[in-house]
């Protein structure tokens, strides 16, 4: 810090020579030659490899800071960035906030009325959200409306939601599932309570 002060009063003595010459009276003027003569050619030497030194840390510093300006935009501009990201995320959390309300409005509706579980009789449509060997969701099988699944002679259980007799209705669903982090889910068809291949049932559904 005292190299700085000193480089930046000696940069300010050299460079307004001209200005301070102007500026000085005659016996100020006089003085000062005086006082340039009793100095040695080693001494105004040193003097003049001194201000270059200092010159050139000044323009190192300089580099320094204009790097440490560029690296403190980035981050205001990555803190930005977040905030705004924070926002986004702070209004789909208030959005899937009011879904989730209204569908434990509608939920309750339906417990007050009674819930009206859908026939599968005929072609369905149904959403598999996954096959899982090492869960048992059986117990949800029969008391959970739109939950449902099956168990194979492996032992594995393949898990659907929703029951649909449009295709593109179950197609909708399955793609706001996947859209909400369900990358596996995919439509599975039934015919009067049977499990059945899509090519059987879709030249007389879509």
């Amino acid at each position: 810090m005292k190299r700085i002060a000193i480089l930046l009063s000696i940069i300010f003595c050299m460079s307004s020579v001209t200005l301070v010459n102007a500026q000085l009276s005659k016996a100020e003027k006089k003085e000062w030659k005086k006082k340039l003569k009793k100095m040695s050619p080693e001494q105004l030497k040193r003097m003049y490899d001194e201000n270059a030194s200092l010159k050139s840390e000044l323009s190192s510093i300089q580099g320094q800071l204009s790097s440490y300006q560029a690296t403190m935009s980035e981050k205001d501009a990555k803190i930005a960035e977040l905030t705004d990201q924070l926002r986004k995320a702070e209004g789909q959390l208030n959005s899937a906030r009011k879904s989730l309300a209204e569908a434990q409005q509608q939920a309750e509706t339906t417990q007050a009325t009674g819930p009206s579980v859908q026939s599968e009789d005929g072609i369905v449509f149904k959403v598999q959200i996954g096959a899982f060997r090492n869960k048992d969701l059986s117990k949800y099988f029969n008391n959970t409306e739109n939950f449902s699944g099956e168990i194979t002679d492996d032992g594995m259980q393949k898990i659907t939601l929703g029951i649909f007799r449009d295709y593109w209705e179950a197609d909708t669903f399955k793609k706001y599932l996947r859209e909400m982090g369900v990358n596996d889910a995919w439509i599975v068809p039934y015919k009067d309570g049977t499990r059945v291949e899509m090519k059987d049932v879709l030249e007389g559904v879509i």
